[in-house]
Order: C-alpha cells, then sequence, then structure tokens
C-alpha cells in the first residue's frame, strides 16, 4: 500500500515552492507536485509531450525529491532532460541553450537543513509568480491532472557548457584577487573555476561540498558567512571578497578592507559603471534597496531611470522583463542582467563577474569605489517571527496606521512623512532620504524589517524603534532573526 499524500498547502509560497521535508510534504506529496506543474505546463505549452530541464541542490535529499518530482512530471507527459547537480542559474541557462519549455530546479535555496523546494518556469527567463503559484497549487491541491507518456533523458557534462559560456564572454584585463567563499552549498563547485576561467585569482572559502553546512548557511546575508569572508580578504590581502548562497543565484560582497557592501548598493555601482555605456537605460531595484537610485548624479547624467518594485526574485526577474530593462537589483544579493549581459534571470555567479569587470574597468580599490556614494546608515533585513496565516493582515492593519500618521503629520524622529510607496507591503519616506519599510516575507513566516538614513545611525535606529513600537502592539510578533 503506498503511503497516503502529505503536502501542505502554505508550501505554495508567493514565487516558488518550499516545505520541511516529511514534515510538511512527501515523497507522495512531491509525485503530486510534479503532476501538477506537468500538468500546468502543458496547459501553457499546448505540447502532448514538453521538454522540461530538471536539476537538484546539494543536499542530502535533493535527488531523493527530483526522482519524486521527475516521476510526477512524466505521468503527464512530459519529456525531462535532466541536467544533475546544478545551480538555479545553471537551470535557466539550460532552458535557453537547449531551447526547452519549462525548468524545475529542486532547491531550498538558502534555507535550513530539512527544507526543500522547487524554483519553476515555463516562460524562458521568468520563474513562476504569484499567478503561476495560485494556479499550480489548485490543479496539485484538486488533483486535476493530465495523463500522457513521458520520458526522461540525462544530459551529461552540462555544467561545462554553462560554465564555458560565462567565461568566454567576460575575460578580464587585469588579475583580481577574490576570496570566494560557498558555505559547503553547491556553488562549490562552480564559482571557483568560472571565476579563475574569467581571470581572478581565487582563495576558496568553504567550497566543498557538505550537505550538514557545519558553519552556517550558505546565505550571503548570514553575517557569519560574511565575517568569515571578511577575515580571509583581510588575511590574504584580497581586492573583493564574493558569498554565494546555497542555489548560487545570489552573491554577497566585501570589499578589500573586509567590509560588507549591502548589495543594494553594489547595485548602484553597477548601474552607475553600466549607464556610462549604455545610457538611458532602465534599472530595477527592489522596495528593501537604498533611497540613492533616485537621486543619483551618474544615473540622471546618464539619463538613466530607476523603478522601485516588489521584492522578490520572480518579480523583478518580470519586471526587468517587461520594462526591457538593462539591470534589475535586489537588497538580498539576486541579480538580473538582460540582453548583452545576460539572459535576464539571476545569476549569483554572473554578478560576481560584473563587480569584476567594475573593478577592471575602474582601476580603484572596491573601498574607494564605494566611497565615491554619498553615506547612509542602513538596517540589515531583519526578519520578526509572524505566522504565515497572520502576516498579510498584520501588514493591512500597519498601511493603515502608517497612512494615518502621514496624514496627521505625526512626527517620527521629528520627521514627518513625505511619500508612501505600498507596491510590496509599506515603504515610508522622509524629506532628508530616510526611509523604513515593513513587508511581509514570501518564503517563510516572518515580516522583513529595513531601515536607511543618509542623515545619521541614530536616525536609522529611531525609525526602527517606531517600526518595533507598532509592531508590539500588534501581539503577532515573536522573534528577530537578527536586530540593530
Amino acid at each position: 500500500m503506498s503511503q497516503s499524500i502529505k503536502i501542505d498547502p502554505l508550501g505554495f509560497r508567493e514565487y516558488d515552492a518550499r516545505w520541511v521535508y516529511e514534515k510538511d510534504i512527501n515523497s507522495e506529496g512531491i509525485i503530486n507536485l510534479g503532476k501538477g506543474l506537468g500538468t500546468q505546463i502543458k496547459k501553457h505549452t499546448t505540447k502532448e509531450n514538453p521538454r522540461v530541464i530538471v536539476g537538484h541542490d546539494y543536499r542530502s535529499y535533493s535527488e531523493e525529491i527530483k526522482t519524486a518530482l521527475k516521476r510526477g512530471l512524466i505521468s503527464t507527459g512530459c519529456f525531462i532532460e535532466d541536467i544533475g547537480l546544478s545551480l538555479s542559474p545553471m537551470v535557466y541557462f539550460a532552458q535557453f541553450n537547449l531551447d526547452a519549455d519549462a525548468v524545475a530546479m529542486v532547491t531550498a535555496s538558502h534555507n535550513e537543513n530539512g527544507w526543500t523546494g522547487v524554483k519553476m518556469g515555463i516562460k524562458k527567463g521568468l520563474t513562476h509568480a504569484p499567478e503561476e503559484m495560485k494556479e499550480l497549487k489548485e490543479i496539485t491541491l484538486n488533483k486535476n491532472f493530465f495523463e500522457g507518456n513521458g520520458n526522461e533523458k540525462q544530459i551529461e557534462n552540462f555544467d561545462k557548457i554553462y560554465k564555458d559560456d560565462l567565461i568566454t564572454k567576460n575575460k578580464l584585463k587585469n588579475k583580481i584577487k577574490a576570496v570566494v567563499a560557498c558555505g559547503n552549498g553547491t556553488a562549490g563547485i562552480f564559482a571557483p573555476d568560472i571565476l579563475r576561467g574569467v581571470g581572478c585569482e581565487v582563495i576558496e572559502l568553504d567550497c566543498d561540498l557538505n550537505w550538514n553546512f557545519p558553519k552556517y548557511n550558505p546565505n550571503p546575508e548570514d553575517l557569519k558567512m560574511l565575517h568569515e569572508i571578511a577575515k580571509k580578504v583581510k588575511e590574504n590581502n584580497a581586492d573583493i571578497g564574493f558569498g554565494f548562497d546555497g542555489d548560487g543565484d545570489r552573491v554577497g560582497v566585501i570589499d578589500n578592507n573586509g567590509n560588507e557592501i549591502f548589495s543594494d548598493k553594489i547595485g548602484l555601482l553597477l548601474a552607475r559603471n553600466l549607464s556610462e555605456k549604455y545610457q538611458n537605460s532602465k534599472f530595477i531595484v527592489d522596495v528593501k534597496s537604498t533611497g540613492l537610485y533616485s537621486s543619483d548624479k551618474v544615473l540622471i547624467r546618464n539619463n538613466c531611470e530607476t523603478v522601485y518594485w516588489k521584492t522578490g526574485h520572480s518579480h523583478i526577474k518580470r519586471k526587468v522583463n517587461k520594462e526591457k530593462a538593462l539591470a534589475g537589483f535586489e537588497k538580498s544579493g539576486h541579480f538580473f542582467f538582460n540582453q548583452p549581459l545576460g539572459y535576464g534571470y539571476d545569476d549569483g555567479i554572473n554578478s560576481a563577474i560584473q563587480v569584476c569587470h567594475l573593478l577592471d574597468n575602474q582601476k580603484k580599490k572596491m573601498s574607494e569605489i564605494i566611497n565615491e556614494l554619498p553615506k547612509t546608515y542602513q538596517s540589515p533585513t531583519m526578519a520578526p517571527f509572524c505566522k504565515d496565516e497572520e502576516k498579510y493582515e498584520v501588514i493591512d492593519d500597519l498601511i493603515k496606521q502608517i497612512k494615518e500618521i502621514k496624514e496627521k503629520n505625526f512626527l517620527i524622529d521629528k520627521q514627518q512623512i513625505t511619500e508612501i510607496l505600498t507596491v510590496n507591503g509599506i515603504r515610508f519616506s522622509f524629506a532628508d532620504g530616510s526611509w523604513g519599510l515593513i513587508r511581509a516575507s514570501s518564503n517563510k513566516p516572518s515580516l522583513v524589517i529595513v531601515t536607511e538614513s543618509p542623515t545619521s545611525e541614530e536616525r536609522k535606529i529611531n525609525i526602527f524603534k517606531f517600526i518595533d513600537e507598532i509592531l508590539k502592539k500588534t501581539g503577532k510578533i515573536g522573534e528577530y532573526d537578527q536586530k540593530i
């Protein structure tokens, strides 16, 4: 007798699927997810046997999950092309390179061990957004599955094609000494090779694969990981430090002095560098990103426009695609380069390469380049616990409260709110360029808080204190993952 199907509906998140394996979903549930995805792909491609690229990350259970997912996909009539151990961007690249109809990447990215998930897409270079996730959830939970005769084949050595594509387009003029940190995640067998290939001298840090993640999660927003990279950069007198997440679609950057540079500032430096060559371009950034984009002299001089949009790799990717933007930057380290620099999807290694080009062009130290930006005081991304089933309601209430504060001209740290953006949660700004953001996390039971002030460290903290106070009053907030 086969085991009963377990699949927690809350695992269908805003733009990918994430569950704790066997607690929230079992292998029968994964098979059904495959059937749901296969049905959805057939609906949108109207092909009897759509070709689906499948890959998996390096976790002890990922291959087992991939096998179950493929069973479901094959039962609907999909032809699977399995490229094996992969990074998410390698799977996205394979869809272009092999001209396939869809992708499914088994990964929980930087989530703790025990988590699993799938990043999926049908249109090339794009991944599922809320609309597609809602459709997938309905098909899967209602078991409205198509049936068909699929098959599968292994694509051998595709990693070499992916590596060569990035290397041949991106040779550097000058040698750059780079610390490459992978937190024992999958990027360890990709990032060092590719960066060496473009002309970097690479110092490896935790690049051997170990699915127990013995030191910390491979997450470039994790302060532990960033501190280790900083130490290694200083010990080796390196030009730059890069930290990659578990599935290689994000990167964190440490300068030559061992200081972390938040990814939104890296995005601004890259946008400045690119704007000189590609004038009149458009850049998309997420609502967690620095306010400096909107007033940047270099971007204004080169007639470039910046649009603030919803946080989340699928949202930014789609907006970059829709607006035909040159690039998109997300505070979490997802960067998106459109033609001619990339295919529009997020690739942490390509992002690191673009940072190397920046150093190569400017012939200055990273610390000097970053010092050319106006100084701002930024908080890290902070995530207080809030139940999945309550978080959106909490945000709706807070939006009302903050709108009222603006209407009544109440002061926060002696400042009036001058602007409110509600495209994703609420971002409220002040006349001096300071701002605060509160939004619901898309992939965890938590909220997301960020504050920034160009005026002072104290103002940044006071905006956070204001947010923390109104959150406490809801009675629905738990522990923070980190706090200023």
